[in-house]
């Protein structure tokens, strides 16, 4: 088999970030969302992959390379506009050469992989498989209506008035019949040729379409707040690494990762509460870091307290008033005190290459 990364989005819901970094790259627990869709794909066997990529197309594959790092190797696929999953499948054909393959949306995270949903796809021998899930909001999906035995009878993009909470999950499994499928499709009201009307294709011209009900959870990160609780899953998942440099007036508490190697990041008269990680060559004074925070490479935080937050490298807080909470900071921002500045409260979308002030 071979894997199809979906990579091309603008990322308008995360904007200001998506301005100047691709969606896909945005930082989970200090790891690009991206790169948690290839390490599945290889976990599962699948070494040839093809990325579909449009605007930030420089940056991904600056980030990615040719894939060795992964143990695959990388085909990057130019889509001139966002035209819809289907249209992302089409522009692959050449790629794919007819096998069959994954195709993963490259902003999505699955707590458990793909590794056995593969082998279920081969042994059943159908044509496509997807995967659902249970959500409190359907409309905002495409959701899939399912018949008394389980078998999917209609698939709808984005319905206004949902028969189903059944959500498709960002993973597809399909053989060849795809192609048909999407090669006879229209594009939709909102102009994109849709995964869910090619889906509806094979099941209205009697190819075999599996549901899968994905256990664990899953995470579409297209908004901030969805990438924060990203965050908080992957962390509540991960073990303790690494030691700090730290003087007596420190502590650690809970679990935290700490990158780079001994002694890599350094705390003076702070404490951190885990889950959370600590990137390279970061430095913490005087400082909280609570639950839930992600501090990537190369910070500086002093006088700070945060917690639930993602900082993305080479970021500075410093002398802070107030806790910093439920925020996504981007690259190289500086956020400091101002005295002639007076907040009650903060919360921050920052960009990458921001300087706010801070009153006291």
């Amino acid at each position: 088999m071979k894997g199809l990364i979906l990579s091309g989005g603008k990322g308008t819901r995360l904007r200001p970030l998506t301005h100047t970094s691709a969606k896909q790259l945005v930082p989970v627990a200090n790891k690009p969302v991206l790169f948690y869709g290839i390490e599945s794909l290889v976990a599962a066997g699948i070494t040839e992959i093809g990325i579909v990529v449009g605007d930030t197309h420089a940056e991904i594959e600056a980030a990615v390379g040719d894939g060795t790092r992964f143990g695959a190797h990388v085909t990057y696929i130019p889509q001139d506009a966002p035209r819809g999953l289907a249209h992302a499948v089409l522009i692959a054909e050449t790629f794919l050469a007819g096998d069959r393959f994954v195709m993963y949306l490259g902003d999505n995270l699955l707590q458990r992989g793909i590794t056995s949903l593969v082998a279920e796809y081969l042994s059943l021998g159908v044509d496509c498989e997807i995967l659902l899930t249970k959500v409190p909001n359907p409309s905002s999906f495409g959701v899939a209506e399912l018949d008394s035995s389980g078998r999917v009878v209609r698939l709808v993009e984005k319905p206004k008035e949902p028969r189903s909470d059944l959500a498709l999950v960002g993973v597809y499994l399909f053989n060849d019949a795809v192609f048909e499928a999407v090669k006879a499709i229209k594009p939709s009201a909102r102009g994109e040729l849709e995964i869910t009307d090619a889906i509806q294709w094979l099941v209205d011209n009697g190819n075999s379409v599996k549901a899968h009900l994905v256990s664990g959870w899953w995470k579409d990160t297209g908004k901030a707040e969805d990438m924060l609780e990203a965050n908080r899953t992957v962390l509540d998942a991960a073990e303790p690494l690494g030691e700090p440099v730290a003087d007596d007036l420190s502590r650690v508490e809970g679990k935290v990762v700490f990158e780079g190697g001994p002694g890599s990041v350094v705390l003076v008269d702070s404490v951190v509460r885990g889950p959370a990680i600590l990137g390279a060559g970061t430095r913490i004074e005087r400082s909280f870091v609570g639950p839930y925070t992600a501090i990537a490479a190369g910070c500086r935080l002093t006088g700070v307290e945060i917690e639930n937050s993602i900082v993305w490298e080479g970021s500075t807080l410093e002398d802070v008033p107030l806790r910093i909470s439920d925020s996504l900071i981007g690259r190289n921002v500086v956020i400091k005190r101002r005295p002639e500045m007076r907040p009650k409260a903060h919360r921050f979308l920052v960009g990458d290459n921001s300087e706010i002030g801070i009153g006291e």
